[in-house]
């Protein structure tokens, strides 16, 4: 794939061909040590352009960076929808889901970044994938199951931006790595606070364990702008990963894809996921 380091133009001309965005409502629990509590939350939902509910379709789990919520890709920022639109409706990317959740669980002041991170594997396994699998079209067929959400999880995907890049490491490919095969870490791993040298020992178990268990990775497409505050880490833990492990294997299964002059904002964040869609699901 040619990376590009601008947004192209067309991608944000309006377009008749245009999704869907719905929210969605479902039920959880705060799995909390001190008292895990029944709790409602809710998730925006992309559906592309003619979807069909007699196809099948592969779905991207997207998150948003701190001090946000939900509604961060699609509502503040709608031109992620065009952009989405004109990708779908060009054949640039195959047609798909992309949902929008929350980490968060109402007020999260006195937790930190590395537990919000960490804990939201409970939620994302139990509660969310089932919840949406079962009520769209997906490869799933309704079934949400865990034997058939691991059946499956070529068709599953999970990416997010900052702290939520912290989340796609941590909830997803530590903790739900039989769930997901496609992973988009935008902007960073273990944040400022994180000991580099864990994550590195954390990654190459994730991957070792898959090979062992037969659950192979179809793609770890890492991202960051050479000026953003998250760069310099992510580099250094993914450097010292390929260094020692021969799973990852770049153009093949692995990328890091780094846009000069590049920082910490929705722009780049953008640009991120205009270049995964390019690369999930396409084997």
């Amino acid at each position: 794939m040619n990376f590009v380091y601008e947004m192209p133009a067309a991608m944000l001309q309006k377009t008749d061909k245009k999704g869907t965005v719905e929210r969605f409502l479902y039920n959880t629990e705060t799995y909390d040590e001190r008292v895990s509590l029944p709790m409602a939350k809710a998730a925006w939902v992309y559906l592309p352009y003619g979807y069909d509910s007699k196809k099948q379709y592969n779905v991207l789990y997207l998150l948003h960076g701190g001090g946000v919520n939900e509604d961060w890709w699609f509502k503040m920022f709608p031109d992620t929808v065009t952009i989405l639109d004109n990708m779908m409706a060009q054949g640039i990317c195959e047609p798909c889901i992309i949902v929008t959740p929350t980490y968060y669980r109402g007020t999260e002041a006195d937790r930190n970044a590395e537990f919000i991170t960490e804990h939201f594997r409970f939620e994302l396994r139990n509660d969310l994938i089932p919840a949406i699998e079962e009520h769209y079209s997906t490869y799933t067929g309704g079934d949400v199951s865990e034997e058939n959400l691991i059946k499956t999880r070529k068709h599953r995907a999970f990416a997010g931006l900052s702290l939520g890049s912290m989340t796609t490491y941590r909830a997803a490919f530590y903790n739900n790595y039989d769930l997901f095969s496609w992973y988009g870490p935008f902007s960073g791993c273990c944040g400022p606070k994180g000991d580099r040298a864990v994550e590195v020992k954390r990654i190459i178990e994730t991957l070792e364990n898959g090979v062992k268990n037969n659950l192979l990775l179809d793609y770890l497409f890492c991202c960051n702008g050479d000026q953003d505050i998250a760069y310099e880490e992510h580099v250094e833990i993914m450097s010292n990963v390929t260094k020692t492990c021969d799973i990852l294997k770049e153009g093949e299964n692995y990328d890091f894809f780094i846009i000069p002059g590049g920082v910490h904002d929705m722009k780049a964040w953008q640009l991120h996921l205009y270049h995964a869609l390019q690369i999930f699901f396409t084997k």
